[in-house]
């Protein structure tokens, strides 16, 4: 649905630019292009939005259910840390060897 609706807002940025202005083509085609470019960029970082928060959730998930989470090469279990949902991060337990660490969801598989 956004390409579509980014398609149209191109579309519709170019017949203004056609009909109601004096520039060339050369400038239109520029214009139009920059203009691609913003919204490419805008829905690819929605589509990057989308893949983090996919995997923020399915950490989250993995930890619930106490499977087999590795960040940075340690093994994270709801023995040794606890979760920060607010923050996303897994927080190492006192008493624990892990006592004080920290890693972000980001950085886990």
């Amino acid at each position: 649905m956004g390409y579509i609706l980014g398609l149209l807002v191109v579309v519709l940025f170019f017949a203004a630019m056609h009909y109601f202005t004096e520039l060339t083509t050369t400038q239109k085609a520029g214009a139009t292009l920059f203009f691609v470019l913003i919204i490419a960029g805008a829905l690819y970082y929605n589509h990057y939005q989308n893949l983090q928060r996919e995997h923020i959730t399915k950490i989250a998930l993995k930890f619930e259910q106490h499977k087999k989470i590795v960040c940075d090469g340690v093994d994270v279990t709801p023995k040794d840390f606890t979760q920060s949902v607010g923050t996303y991060t897994f927080i190492g337990k006192e008493g624990t060897p892990h006592a004080g660490r920290m890693f972000s969801f980001g950085q886990c598989q």
